[in-house]
Order: structure tokens, then C-alpha cells, then sequence
């Protein structure tokens, strides 16, 4: 496993949650310039982004987690972090850090780690 991903549980609606991934692997200097994200899966949907950061440090994130959800990287030890506040049912899902290009052949997956929350 290229990317180690932990965090994950079970927590009630309106808790808090921190997801980590590390690149324990990854040369530093390769690691300071990949774009990094946060994707989750949930039962019968497809997998989707729901947030990402770039090496400028520029982020993105879904619709439905923007103002609870923040990333952050921490390049010196080749981390990226998924701070996720006000939780809902709906956020329910196996979490997955990824690193690079989609689709590309560079790219990398962390494990999967899994986040229930319930109502």
C-alpha cells in the first residue's frame, strides 16, 4: 500500500472526525508537487471527490461538504489531513486518500478507512 489512511469510526450526527493519509514511501520532493484528495464510496454510488488540494496549496471540495470539511497537507511529513466537522448520516462511506493524476499511471491509493455516522 503506496498510502496509509486512518481515522475513520464511528461517530454520532454533529460529531467531528479527522482523517490522515501518509506517503511513507514517497520521495519528498515528489510528494510536495502531487495534488492530493480525499475520495469516498458509499453503497451503490460511484466513488466521488470530496475534497482535494494541490501543491500550491489551492483547494477544492464537493458541494455537499463545503464549510464542514477542510484539507490540509503537511508536506513535511508527507501527510494530507481531512478535518470533518458537523457530520451527517449522508456522509456515511469508506474513505480513500489518493495521490496524483486520476487515472494516471502514477497515481496512488491509500486503503480505505471507514466512517459511519449515525443519526
Amino acid at each position: 500500500v503506496q498510502l496509509q489512511a486512518s481515522g475513520g469510526g464511528l461517530v454520532q450526527a454533529g460529531g467531528s472526525l479527522r482523517l490522515s493519509c501518509k506517503a511513507p514511501r514517497m520521495i519528498l520532493s515528489v510528494f510536495n508537487t502531487k495534488d492530493l484528495a480525499w475520495y469516498r464510496q458509499t453503497p451503490g454510488k460511484e466513488r466521488e471527490l470530496v475534497a482535494s488540494i494541490n501543491s500550491d496549496r489551492i483547494t477544492n471540495y464537493a458541494d455537499s461538504v463545503k464549510g464542514r470539511f477542510t484539507i490540509s497537507r503537511n508536506n513535511g511529513e508527507r501527510r494530507v489531513y481531512l478535518q470533518m466537522n458537523s457530520l451527517k448520516p449522508e456522509d456515511t462511506g469508506v474513505y480513500y486518500c489518493h495521490a496524483g493524476a486520476l487515472d494516471s499511471n502514477d497515481e496512488k491509493w491509500g486503503q480505505g478507512t471507514q466512517v459511519t455516522v449515525s443519526s
